[in-house]
C-alpha cells in the first residue's frame, strides 16, 4: 500500500522569500521542498524549539539554505513558514 503523500502550502511571507532567491538557486531549492510531500521527516531534518513545533530542513547548493515548516500530520499538510540563506531565514520567527 503506497504511503499517503502530504499537501504542500505556503504561507504568504515564504512565497516572498522564496520568489526573492537567485533564479539560478530557486528551482534547486523549490525541488528539495517538493520532496517533502512524499517525507515530511527527511534524514537530516531537526524539530526546532518554538511552540509552533516547526522543523528546519538545510537543502539547495551546499546545504546552505534551510527551509522551516510545520508537518500538520492530522490533515496530511506541510505549512512552508520560511525559506532562505541559512543567515536570514530565522529572522522573525521568534
Amino acid at each position: 500500500m503506497p504511503a499517503k503523500s502530504y499537501a504542500l502550502e505556503f504561507t504568504p511571507a515564504a512565497l516572498r522569500q522564496l520568489d526573492r532567491l537567485d533564479p539560478f538557486i530557486r528551482p534547486i531549492v523549490f525541488a528539495d521542498i517538493e520532496k517533502l510531500a512524499d517525507n515530511p521527516r527527511p534524514r537530516g531534518v531537526e524539530k526546532l524549539a518554538a511552540k509552533e513545533k516547526l522543523y528546519r530542513w538545510q537543502v539547495g547548493p551546499g546545504k546552505n539554505y534551510r527551509v522551516i515548516y510545520q508537518i500538520r500530520d492530522k490533515d496530511l499538510l506541510v505549512l512552508v513558514v520560511s525559506v532562505g540563506h541559512r543567515k536570514e531565514a530565522y529572522r522573525g520567527l521568534r
